[in-house]
């Protein structure tokens, strides 16, 4: 995989785009996606952003989202487009795995993929260029670097700027999360100069939510969640019945792992969902114990070293025994 830097040269050559991410984007993959397309439109490439998959309803306020394919409802057009693409750039995952069903038309185009990411252990070899640091805060921040270091510092616009600082603040837990770092600051300081309004993302964010969620959420803290305090562990196991019952849609589970890690002396909090085809877990931990490893080791997972994520075939009651099971294995580590 070659440096990211060596593409800087070849923006100015107008070329067919396709930018993708991992499938069920968040706020950083589509954040990240959409900032990169507006500044690739101004460079003067055809660009086309392509979901893996639906993405959740609070998303849609980022500019150009509704020119967003989803890939399982529009597969024959984004086929096309990927097929016909010079440069894929690859947003927020690192293994062609996370994009579901794309992965083998991603895998079979003839355009040179292109990594930008902070994910662990990136499988480099289907990548002609990229950069891959798990020191960055998203991959928002990353996709403002790739702005300023290929020297386009100046076309940051205030959608642009949206759009970066949506990517940041969600996957920084509204800047919480030790990978805040000073630069993060300092992005949204600049962004902030180029026009961004802040307050009105949150909101978009965080308070554009159905009555039913938040019913859903009182159930699954009442009934669902485990608190294992000898192994300073919390779990939420969620049975399809329950997403049924209360109407659950894609993005309604958005940060609810984060829940139990207000609880005091929560060392590792962990959430099981049961959507049907596979069991979904998500990982977050305080301190020093590596969900990263403990997802890739139990779950078929990865992610950061502090949040983490993963997947299981076995029914939901099935992956919570294995779960117990890997929490004893861990459990020094957890009670220290």
């Amino acid at each position: 995989m070659q440096p990211i830097a060596s593409i800087f040269p070849l923006l100015n050559q107008p070329k067919k785009v396709v930018i993708t991410t991992h499938q069920k984007p968040d706020g950083d993959a589509m954040g990240s996606s959409l900032a990169l397309y507006h500044l690739l439109v101004q460079l003067g490439h055809s660009v086309t952003v392509i979901s893996p998959t639906n993405w959740a309803s609070f998303l849609n306020w980022m500019p150009s989202s509704k020119e967003v394919l989803d890939f399982e409802r529009q597969t024959e057009k984004s086929t096309t487009f990927i097929n016909e693409a010079d440069w894929l750039f690859c947003l927020d995952f690192n293994t062609l795995s996370r994009t579901k069903n794309m992965e083998d038309v991603l895998l079979k185009a003839k355009g040179d993929r292109v990594l930008i990411d902070h994910h662990r252990e990136p499988q480099t070899e289907v990548f002609t260029y990229g950069v891959s640091d798990t020191s960055k805060s998203s991959t928002a921040e990353m996709v403002y670097d790739f702005i300023c270091k290929s020297g386009n510092n100046e076309k940051i616009t205030p959608d642009i700027a949206s759009c970066l600082y949506a990517g940041v603040m969600t996957d920084t837990g509204s800047f919480r999360f030790p990978s805040t770092t000073a630069s993060v600051h300092r992005m949204v300081a600049e962004l902030k100069d180029k026009g961004l309004v802040h307050s009105s993302i949150h909101e978009e964010l965080y308070d554009n939510f159905l009555e039913n969620r938040f019913r859903f959420i009182g159930n699954i803290l009442t009934n669902r969640m485990e608190v294992l305090y000898e192994y300073n562990t919390a779990l939420i196991a969620i049975p399809q019945a329950d997403l049924i019952k209360y109407d659950v849609k894609v993005g309604d589970t958005e940060g609810l792992v984060n829940y139990p890690l207000s609880i005091k002396g929560i060392k590792l909090a962990v959430i099981i969902i049961d959507r049907g085809e596979e069991r979904k877990s998500s990982f977050r931990s305080k301190g020093d114990f590596d969900v990263n490893t403990f997802a890739r080791k139990y779950f078929n997972g990865g992610g950061h070293y502090n949040a983490a994520g993963g997947f299981n075939k076995e029914t939901l009651e099935e992956v919570v025994v294995k779960l117990k099971v890997a929490i004893k294995e861990n459990a020094e580590q957890l009670s220290s």
